[in-house]
């Protein structure tokens, strides 16, 4: 198995993706020292509390790609969440103070949504001008 985005984003839905990047990146302890071998007592059990785990190459690169994967997820989830807010009647003021910016701003992140799945085919061109419809005027 390849460990890149596209093929991890074919594999995982965002629930299972964000899971499985969680257990990784809790399973890690963080060190930034290379990973090295310890005699251990087998007889003495005690040693595991002090034990630490890090991850292999394999899994801390599926750990960087999961991070981009579930960023993806995100981020084309946004245009559902700008949709049906709009649907429901939000302002450009409501929507923005959710993202944490201007109105302007999020009024243009939404047309760029729109031009992005425009051009990836998820929206066809019917869809995209009835979503640039409900977006209204930009605010100022």
């Amino acid at each position: 198995m390849s460990i890149t985005p596209d093929a991890l984003e074919q594999e995982f839905s965002l629930t299972t993706a964000v899971t499985r990047l969680d257990f990784l990146n809790r399973r890690d302890s963080g060190e930034t020292t290379l990973n090295t071998a310890e005699d251990v007592d087998a007889d003495d059990w005690t040693s595991f509390r002090s034990a630490t785990t890090s991850l292999d190459v394999a899994e801390s690169l599926e750990l960087l790609a999961l991070g981009e994967v579930v960023a993806h997820k995100a981020r084309d989830s946004q245009l559902t969440g700008f949709r049906a807010a709009l649907r429901g009647g939000a302002s450009w003021e409501q929507i923005a103070e959710a993202l944490g910016i201007r109105p302007e701003e999020a009024w243009t992140r939404y047309h760029q949504l729109i031009e992005r799945h425009e051009r990836a085919r998820v929206l066809d061109t019917d869809a995209a001008a009835a979503a640039r419809e409900l977006a209204g005027i930009r605010p100022s």
